[in-house]
């Protein structure tokens, strides 16, 4: 018995090794070093939380980062705008559309496809969390090659730290269901974080930098 759960043992720790190496595997960036976009058209998200404010409040912070890393992207009022004088006005429905009739319509190099799977605060006994999760695809919209992808999430328990005992814990949590209740979107901070550590370039598997980056090819 005490070899059989050795065996068991040995086994779990070469499969969470291996699993350990495959997070870490290096990207591809070929295709995406290839294309270099310079400009960046961003859909609007879709939106797989119960949450009809994910959508809008993800798009509204997605442009700063993109920016701060070198792209040029395309206004996001005018964008919108563009797709509601054409009847388009549900992303699941822009997102079908044609990469060339994107690109000639708006001329941009590239198009950031973002879904929202998370969004919204959790109410539970002890705390409550506002999480906000997504996913980002870059695609070339000259070639419909995906020159990137990555996911992020974001929760306003980070770097909360447990003080107090059982009666401190309660109150913290009363205290922060009564703040997201009277605040008009608590994901939106939420969002943001969110934002910026799926669109930021860094070494682990981040998007590389853009033309207007002082950056920009040494990734």
């Amino acid at each position: 018995m005490i070899k059989r759960l050795a065996r068991l043992v040995v086994g779990a720790c070469v499969l969470a090794l291996f699993a350990g190496c495959a997070e870490r595997k290096t990207i591809d960036y070929s295709a995406y070093k290839q294309s270099r976009p310079k400009s960046i058209l961003i859909l609007p998200p879709l939106n797989e939380s119960p949450d009809v404010k994910a959508t809008y409040s993800m798009l509204s912070q997605v442009t700063y980062p993109l920016a701060e890393a070198g792209y040029y992207v395309m206004p996001v009022a005018l964008v919108d705008e563009t797709f509601r004088q054409n009847g388009m006005t549900t992303p699941a429905d822009i997102h079908q559309l044609p990469m060339p009739k994107l690109r000639e319509i708006f001329g941009a190099d590239a198009g950031l496809y973002v879904t929202v799977s998370d969004y919204g605060t959790r109410y539970m006994v002890l705390s409550s969390a506002t999480i906000v999760t997504a996913t980002a695809k870059l695609v070339d919209l000259k070639t419909g090659t995906t020159l990137w992808t990555g996911s992020a999430t974001a929760s306003s328990q980070e770097n909360q730290q447990n003080q107090g005992g059982l009666v401190g814990m309660l109150i913290v949590a009363a205290v922060n269901q009564i703040i997201s209740s009277v605040q008009e979107d608590a994901g939106y901070p939420i969002a943001g974080m969110t934002s910026a550590r799926l669109l930021t370039p860094h070494p682990n598997g981040g998007i590389l930098y853009g033309p207007r980056s002082p950056k920009y090819g040494t990734d």
